[in-house]
């Protein structure tokens, strides 16, 4: 699979410098956490599951999770295991292109069970994604995840999701925080990204954030997201993969704020794909995937399919990102020392900005580059008219 592998080659040709890579379940695990991209959401009581991952693979989708905890009711659980298993040996028999698939479990012994009753259709399970990790549940969850390793005779991946009080409370959070790294530290090698529960964040103090507003305008939230990515997501070889938070809007709601997608960049005909946006409440989303990208995140959760070439598109990489991070990663660069960039419009500093660089390489790699002239917006248009 690939990024953008979905439109004809032609047109992918027209939109990039660099091809996005190709990459599949068996990836080393520095590429897969990097091309997560958007990791669509399903409830694993959907009756026609199999047909919707075939599907969803086929508009551009490469990573699914399929929910066996807060999506679905507490009675629904034993009926959606059942169906997990079908659908999985349905996928078996007639897919093979498929997305990287994980599922949510609610408790550890979940996993054993489920790797058991996958039998032969368990070589399309990439792992787990785990609930209201802490040190004490993260534990018990990934001694879990490597005893089932064992059973699938595969790699399987976990994804802790960071949503429990703890880690919202001021006074619980630093233990929480120490703890969570002891834990995924200790399993690094099963670690593929961490996920933020936000949702749940609101909820400890009766919360919604409205459709024109991010996660990072609800304080309390953007605390929290800082004080994760600080522990976590260090670029010194200690830190993780974390993910956006999900963006929970997916039609027209009634409007306080002005629409926040300027026209000027949707000139022409694809000021019809600015209005669809809008009505969609789209342009939200796509302020906050800019806003997760500048605190260190990268992908997101996604709860719609609407959301999830907006996620893509804004994970290409610029061809002026791209002339940065070259410059500043060049052999001769090793000493350090202060260059004008090639598009002569910024100030680029080797030692300070090497990490950025290889952290926006790595991302081209996954999701590719633009060509100079090729902005979001016609990444957008080819994934929704092609």
């Amino acid at each position: 699979m690939r990024h953008f592998g979905h439109i004809p080659p032609a047109v992918r040709e027209s939109l990039f410098f660099r091809e996005p890579c190709e990459f599949d379940a068996d990836s080393p695990a520095d590429v897969l956490s990097a091309a997560l991209g958007a990791t669509l959401y399903s409830p694993a009581t959907r009756p026609r599951l199999a047909d919707d991952v075939v599907k969803q693979a086929g508009l551009g989708v490469v990573s699914m999770v399929l929910c066996l905890e807060d999506s679905i009711d507490d009675a629904e659980v034993v009926g959606a295991e059942a169906n997990l298993v079908r659908q999985f040996a349905d996928l078996a028999e007639r897919a093979d292109d498929i997305p990287l698939l994980f599922v949510r479990v609610r408790e550890p012994e979940q996993i054993s069970d489920l790797t058991r009753r996958l039998g032969s259709s368990v070589r399309l399970l990439s792992g787990f994604v785990l609930p209201k990790f802490t040190e004490e549940r993260g534990e018990l969850f990934l001694e879990a995840l490597t005893a089932a390793e064992a059973v699938a005779g595969r790699r399987l991946f976990a994804m802790p999701v960071l949503e429990s009080p703890e880690l919202l409370h001021l006074e619980t959070r630093s233990d929480t925080l120490r703890g969570i790294a002891r834990t995924v530290d200790k399993y690094r090698d099963r670690i593929l990204a961490l996920r933020l529960g936000v949702t749940d964040f609101c909820s400890a103090y009766g919360l919604r954030r409205a459709p024109d507003m991010t996660a990072y305008d609800v304080q309390i939230v953007g605390a929290v997201i800082g004080d994760v990515v600080n522990m976590l997501g260090r670029s010194d070889g200690t830190g993780f993969t974390i993910t956006g938070p999900v963006w929970e809007y997916f039609r027209l709601q009634e409007r306080m704020f002005k629409p926040q997608l300027r026209r000027s960049p949707f000139a022409g005909q694809a000021e019809d794909l600015r209005t669809t946006l809008i009505e969609h409440d789209l342009d939200g989303l796509l302020r906050e995937i800019e806003l997760d990208r500048a605190n260190g995140l990268l992908g997101k959760t996604c709860i719609h399919p609407s959301h999830v070439l907006p996620v893509h598109a804004l994970s290409v990489v610029s061809h002026e990102e791209y002339s940065d991070a070259q410059d500043i990663l060049r052999p001769e660069r090793g000493g350090g020392g202060v260059l004008r960039s090639a598009y002569t419009n910024k100030m680029n500093e080797v030692k300070p900005h090497r990490a950025w660089a290889e952290r926006t390489l790595r991302r081209a790699e996954v999701f590719g580059v633009a060509r100079e002239d090729i902005g979001f917006v016609e990444l957008l248009a080819a994934g929704v008219t092609d």
